[in-house]
Parts: structure tokens; sequence; C-alpha cells
């Protein structure tokens, strides 16, 4: 697995080796001392798996208790995937990183707590995994605008307008929410 660092530090992107020929291709998706690696401890309790079509915008999402680290790869199609970091005491505070993940490039990133978390769909369909250092937890999640003119998320043109939850529609701005201490 080699690790690729990003603007912001707690947040890598994580590209595994792929043996691939005629038949196909395979690879180790996990594995423990990774994140070890890493410097991370916590052990996932939950998977996600969602599909959604080209323009689907989810995010940008967190939960301010029972915060949830994600590492998150895609299977089919293509997104990109944003991580802005809520930790009020950190230097990066309000900055964000963005990656195209994809079943091509086979990457995967991994998002510490205390970042706020979302993505976009590029390809007709993308079919997206979260590993999950927490349970979800409804009452605590929390949201803020995809669109903040403060966080300047450069989000890529998909030739449609983007697809949002009224949730999503309806998030607080960057100002407004809720961070981490």
């Amino acid at each position: 697995m080699e690790i690729i660092n990003t603007a912001i530090e707690a947040v890598k992107v994580l590209k595994p080796r792929v043996f691939s020929d005629d038949r196909g291709f395979f690879m180790e998706s996990y594995r423990a001392s990774w994140l070890e690696d890493l410097g991370v401890s916590e052990h996932f309790v939950q998977d996600n798996h969602s599909k959604s079509v080209k323009g689907t915008l989810r995010g940008l999402h967190y939960q301010i208790k029972n915060p949830q680290g994600k590492l998150v790869r895609v299977t089919r199609g293509e997104v990109f995937d944003v991580a802005v970091d809520l930790r009020a005491a950190s230097p990066t505070f309000g900055h964000w990183v963005g990656q195209i993940l994809s079943e091509e490039n086979q990457l995967q990133m991994w998002v510490p707590e205390g970042f706020a978390h979302g993505f976009v769909v590029l390809s007709e369909t993308a079919e997206f995994l979260y590993k999950c250092t927490a349970y979800y937890s409804p009452q605590d999640e929390r949201a803020v605008r995809w669109d903040d003119p403060d966080l300047a998320i450069e989000w890529p043109d998909v030739s449609k307008a983007y697809t949002l939850s009224e949730k999503d529609q309806s998030a607080p701005l960057f100002k407004d929410a809720e961070y981490f201490s």
C-alpha cells in the first residue's frame, strides 16, 4: 500500500497494490496494519454502501457526537471526494481536500474524525463504500453547505445541475456550523 499525503496532514490517500492480468485483478482493499502505520488505532464497526447516479452530490456530512473516521473507496464508476477540516484548533480549520476516486484508479481516502465528508458522482453511476469507526447516529448528524462561499470547494462540472437531498440543500453555512474543539 502506498500512502499519498494531501494538503491536510490528517487526510491520506491510499493506493493499494493491484495485481492485474487477462483474467481481471486482485488487491487487498483493507488491512488494519496500513492504518496503524498512519497512527490510526480506531477499528471499524460499520460498513456503508451507496449507489448514485451522475450529478448526485452527497454531503458535506459529519456527526458532532460519536464522530466517524471513514475509509472510503469506489467500486464502480467515479466520484470527486471531499474532506473539510472542522477541527477548530487545527491549522487547516476550514480547508478542504478533494480526490477523484474510481474503479479504475482503485484509490481510497482516509477521512479522520473531525472532518465533514461528501462526494459528487462523475460517471453515469457510482458505487461508494465507507468503512466507519463509529455507528451512524442520526441525532448527531450535521451537515455543511456543499457550495459554501467561505469553503470555496472546486466541485467539478458534471454537465448538469447537481442532485441533492432536501437535507443537503438546507444545510447551514460553514460559519453557522458546529465544529469540533
